[in-house]
């Protein structure tokens, strides 16, 4: 190009720009930029989208203010541009005054720009203003609904998310997906897939994002049919060389209950990332696998693939469930002196676990101690959970006594230490435990599952009398119960905190 003069020409040299930072040479385009004796308004914008479409949203911002120095006028491009470096750096101040420069210009009726505002306000957290920006917009097109719907689902209103929704005048791919990743994010599972099915229905072709939202959902619930079907829409349309996609698949297989699926799948796969392997681990751990998953792990090492702290996690856990408390605090110490991870508190937790599980009280208790931070709810529990296995009631009492500081309106702690007293025949304790929730507001949640049929998620709450079918569901119970008690089962009963408005 500079032997033939075509750098002079800023139409094709922008271009280029874009071809290297798109590439991953962002240094390099920004120093043919910087080349450039007369830039025009095209290439500011242009290298403007290229920087902060990376971590250098600073440098964005910055070129953006060398605009009006240089005397140029920003036009319809620089400011979504500018604007998305502005929400990477959660600099809503900055935003607020490009947004008023948006005004003198005279640029505050047009969408495009709006729109770009609007996804400003709501990265940055001021959802309030975004509404304001765009309840009082003139004209809106599908994307400015987008943005707003995106907005509220990001935060985690996705009843303000799904109020917008409902109202839009035409939507496409993304606005199915913001709701259903929305709701995905916000542990609401059972809408998220309602979302999905309704996406189907109306012959919307679903996105990676919004497959990766809906397989999340699916493994929360347990959801294999329709899961299944996802796979095979993955499959269908040749897009089974995505590695989130498979990471994703992996996941869901292994929390609805078939672990040899995603074992099918983590061996098909050509490429693995560090979260491949670190999910595949994962949920060969779940499934009380730990021997496999400590198989896995070496097979990741001879891999040469890096594990992160996650994978730890993961790892840790695996040894808990075999009960390798050797090799449990073995790998504990080399995530540190073979692989410069620093251990963060849930790692201490799993340890804890491991102890604790384990019956090494005293080792756990200790471990607490030398903490380099507080505990905190997880570690207590771990705690707690020990003392319930192992019957050890001081421990109990200890762990109760900082989880009450830490979660004081969470039923499990209460019900745990109760179990514990019931357990030992300690009923004046039990009732002072059924008091003490009562005085202090504290609900038992219910305990729920669910169970899919023919591509309906049943959910089931203790209790609960509200599914068209439970009479019969009750008497099936009963029978399977009366089979039980045939066959010589005797249930291991705690006699725990069931229902605070019992006499």
């Amino acid at each position: 190009m500079i032997s033939r003069a075509f750098d002079q020409d800023n139409i094709l040299l922008s271009k280029f720009i874009h071809a290297c930072s798109f590439l991953g040479f962002k240094d390099y385009a920004y120093s043919v930029f910087t080349h450039k004796t007369e830039p025009d308004i095209y290439l500011y914008n242009t290298m403007i989208k290229a920087l902060s479409q990376t971590d250098a949203a600073k440098d964005a911002v910055n070129l953006y203010n060398r605009i009006q120095v240089m005397g140029f006028r920003p036009d319809t491009y620089s400011f979504p541009f500018v604007l998305k470096a502005i929400t990477s750096l959660s600099a809503l101040e900055v935003g607020r005054e490009i947004h008023g420069q948006v005004t003198r210009i005279g640029l505050g009726s047009d969408v495009h720009v709006l729109t770009g505002l609007i996804q400003m306000y709501s990265g940055c957290r001021a959802i309030a203003d975004a509404r304001q920006l765009f309840d009082g917009m003139c004209h809106r097109d599908v994307v400015s609904w987008n943005a707003m719907v995106a907005g509220y689902a990001k935060i985690g209103a996705v009843d303000n998310a799904r109020a917008l929704f409902e109202v839009m005048p035409e939507r496409n791919v993304i606005s199915w997906t913001a709701m259903i990743a929305g709701y995905a994010q916000m542990n609401r599972p059972n809408e998220a897939i309602s979302i999905f099915r309704r996406m189907q229905l109306a012959d919307v072709e679903p996105d990676e994002i919004a497959m990766l939202a809906v397989l999340s959902a699916c493994a929360h619930l347990g959801a294999l049919e329709l899961g299944e079907w996802i796979h095979n829409y993955i499959d269908k349309c040749g897009l089974y060389k995505i590695v989130p996609l498979n990471n994703a698949l992996i996941d869901m297989y292994a929390k609805g209950g078939n672990i040899d699926k995603a074992l099918k799948v983590f061996e098909s796969m050509k490429h693995r990332s560090v979260i491949t392997w670190t999910t595949m681990i994962a949920g060969l751990a779940l499934h009380g696998l730990g021997t496999e998953a400590l198989e896995m792990f070496s097979r990741m090492e001879r891999a040469k693939v890096k594990p992160n702290d996650v994978t730890f996690i993961a790892i840790l856990s695996a040894c808990s469930h075999v009960g390798l408390v050797d090799l449990g605090c073995r790998y504990f110490d080399i995530m540190s002196s073979r692989y410069g991870i620093t251990p963060k508190v849930e790692h201490y937790g799993c340890m804890v676990d491991l102890l604790g599980r384990a019956g090494h009280l005293q080792e756990a208790q200790d471990f607490v101690k030398k903490m380099p931070f507080k505990a905190n709810g997880a570690i207590w529990g771990a705690l707690l959970a020990s003392s319930r296995i192992h019957g050890n009631m001081e421990l109990g009492e200890l762990a109760l006594r900082h989880l009450i500081e830490v979660e004081p309106h969470n039923s499990g702690n209460y019900t745990l230490l109760s179990n514990i007293y019931a357990a030992l025949g300690k009923w004046d304790n039990v009732g002072q435990m059924r008091k003490l929730m009562r005085d202090r507001g504290v609900k038992k949640i219910p305990g729920g599952s669910s169970i899919e049929i023919d591509g309906t998620v049943h959910e089931f709450i203790v209790g609960d009398k509200s599914h068209l079918k439970y009479k019969r569901i009750y008497e099936i119970l009963f029978e399977i119960n009366g089979q039980l008690k045939i066959a010589g089962y005797v249930p291991k009963v705690y006699g725990g905190i069931l229902n605070l408005d019992e006499g």
